[in-house]
């Protein structure tokens, strides 16, 4: 049987935890009453999410500069004018 375009097939994935955080998984489904195997579906599902969020914002920042849009700043310099305006508004 083929699947149709555009259909994605169920597959089954065998993901390797570590004791400890197979321990809490067990946990939390016994907690909530839901499967493990859903839990971890939602968790990925969340992870990829912001995985591409970030990745689209690192583009676009990296595209601005790339463009002249923004100019970039030296990491030392942009940590020394933190700690200034930290020293500055303890000292008022």
């Amino acid at each position: 049987m083929t699947v149709p375009h555009g259909l994605s097939k169920l597959t089954t994935m065998v993901v390797h935890l570590k004791p400890e955080t197979e321990s809490r998984l067990q946990e939390l489904a016994a907690t909530t009453g839901r499967a493990p195997d859903e839990l971890v579906e939602d968790a990925m599902t969340g992870y990829l999410a912001e995985l591409t969020q970030v990745r689209n914002m690192l583009d676009g920042r990296y595209d601005d500069i790339k463009s002249g849009r923004v100019q970039p700043v030296d990491g030392d310099e942009a940590f020394e004018q933190l700690h200034q305006k930290s020293q500055d508004r303890r000292r008022s």
